[in-house]
């Protein structure tokens, strides 16, 4: 599943490179630009939830 998630509180490389860190290996591939405040996540629902994936990104201080 390919999905949109809308981000807010990013503001530079190192906020989108700290999200992916804690996404990797948990899906598929992603594209997370903070200038647009958007990523692209590709992941297997079986692996991660939505939700999960939302609770991650959360708890490191962004909202989505």
């Amino acid at each position: 599943m390919r999905k949109t998630f809308k981000i807010s509180g990013m503001h530079c490389e190192s906020c989108a490179k700290m999200i992916e860190l804690e996404l990797e290996g948990k899906v598929n591939s992603m594209k997370i630009d903070y200038k647009s405040g958007k990523a692209e996540i590709d992941f297997h629902e079986t692996s991660i939830s939505e939700a999960q994936i939302k609770k991650i990104i959360n708890d490191l201080g962004y909202k989505v």
